[in-house]
This record gives structure tokens, sequence and C-alpha cells, in this order.
């Protein structure tokens, strides 16, 4: 069973972001496995445990990327693939499923993991963008997952409750945080993953001018500082909420 796992390095979410014209400053960031890749990862390893199979971490990114792939080496994926594009914009969703598709059909990949969301763009988008252009079922939010021979099933969040899905191989599976609790990794394992080759593309193999990124970055603002909050005086419950109304009505002038 082929095996494949789609990793993002985002920014740690502890990061204070800094904005330097169309991109953030790099400076003093730390970047970190978006979390719910690592759900995709501890499933991909789990089933590899299950059927035997091999496990291929994929990230697409400058290189910094590669430590991202260092990580999954250290919890225990067999390969790592890093796409390198030094411009690759995060934002552009369609060009990174472009892009990935095309190595994960050259790579005849069985099972597609991802987390159902990157904690950055929040798109949601790229899982079920890269099964319609492999022409396969995608099952997200996924909270069970079940290999039987070359079947699929699981049980996925939907809202209100859950539902069961199931489908032949190949199949792109997005984890919901309920999947499963990520393994940490081992000493041993970190000190090893160092030494392992990370097995480096560049997207002009992959893409020959049919994925182009069709986002241009002009210009990224932070939101606007929140204002201080504002305490409403008054002797009595019933005179605080006059004063509210009055606020609301003559400043706000929101009623």
């Amino acid at each position: 069973m082929k095996i494949f796992v789609l990793i993002k390095q985002v920014p740690d979410t502890e990061t204070r972001i800094k904005v330097d014209g169309p991109k953030i400053n790099e400076a003093g960031v730390k970047w970190i496995v978006s979390p719910f890749d690592e759900h995709a990862i501890e499933e991909a390893l789990k089933l590899k445990e299950k059927t035997s199979g091999q496990v291929t971490a994929i990230t697409l990114g400058p290189d910094r990327g590669v430590e991202a792939l260092r990580t999954a080496f250290a919890l225990g994926v067999d390969r790592a693939i890093h796409i390198k594009d030094d411009s690759f914009n995060p934002l552009d969703i369609s060009y990174a499923a472009g892009i990935l598709s095309t190595i994960l059909k050259k790579e005849s990949a069985e099972i597609i993991l991802s987390g159902h969301t990157a904690i950055d763009s929040q798109s949601s988008m790229v899982p079920a963008m890269i099964a319609e252009l492999l022409g396969c079922a995608n099952i997200n939010n996924a909270i069970e997952v079940h290999v039987e021979n070359d079947r699929i099933r699981c049980k996925r969040e939907i809202e209100g409750g859950t539902a069961f899905m199931a489908s032949e191989v190949p199949v792109v599976i997005s984890a919901a945080k309920n999947l499963n609790s990520p393994r940490y990794p081992s000493l041993k394992g970190i000190m090893s993953a160092k030494k392992k080759e990370i097995e480096t593309v560049s997207v002009s193999e992959l893409s020959d001018g049919i994925f182009a990124s069709r986002i241009e970055v002009v210009s990224l603002t932070l939101p606007p500082e929140r204002p201080a909050g504002r305490i409403i005086e008054g002797a009595s419950p019933q005179e605080k909420a006059i004063e509210l109304v009055k606020l609301l009505r003559e400043e706000a002038k929101v009623i």
C-alpha cells in the first residue's frame, strides 16, 4: 500500500507576525508542521503498521521546508519528497493542488492523507482539489479510518453528527482533530532523521507550465489593534443598562 501524507510548514501559532510589504517578515519566525497535518502523519503511520505499506511525506515550498520533513522522518515515515519552490505563495491553493496532484499521480499514490485545514491559509480546499484533479474520492474531517483490502471506510464529522463513507483506492482523506493523538518523536528518531536522504524535486520538473501561480499578493496588513474595553459606571444594574443603551445609540450608533 502506497501511503502519502501531505505536510505544510506554517508559522508557530505563538509567533508574532510582522508584515514586510506583500509577505511576512520571516526573521525570528518559528516554523512548524501545521497541527492538523500531525494527525495525518499519525494516521499514516498507523495504517503502515496495519498494511505493511510505505509512508511517504511530501511538502511544497522553499528550502526551510526540509525541516518539516525531518520531523516526519523522526516520527517514522519511510520516505520524504521536497518539491522545491522558492516563490511558493501559500495562499495560492489552486497552484498547490495542481503541483501536488502531479507528483501523487506520478507516484501512483493509493492513500493520500492531509490535515483538514492548514492554520495559515485555512482554506480547507487543497485536499478536495487534489481529489478532483486525480479523479478519485475525497473524504474530509475523518475521525476513523479502516482499511479492508483495497477498500477504505471512514467515519467523518458532519454538522450535528457523524457519517460513514467508503471508497476504493486511490482516495484523499483529510484528518480531523479527533482522528487520533499524534505521537512524539523519540530521541533515536530525531537523531536518525538528520542522516536520512530527502528527495528534492524542482517545481519546474512537475508543472511544465501547466500549473502556474494565479494569485499575486500586492500587500499585507495586520488587523487593527483592538480598542481597550470600557467600564460602564452606575450605582445599580438598571442604571448601567440605561447608560449602555445610551452609548450604543449616541456613540456607537448601532441602535
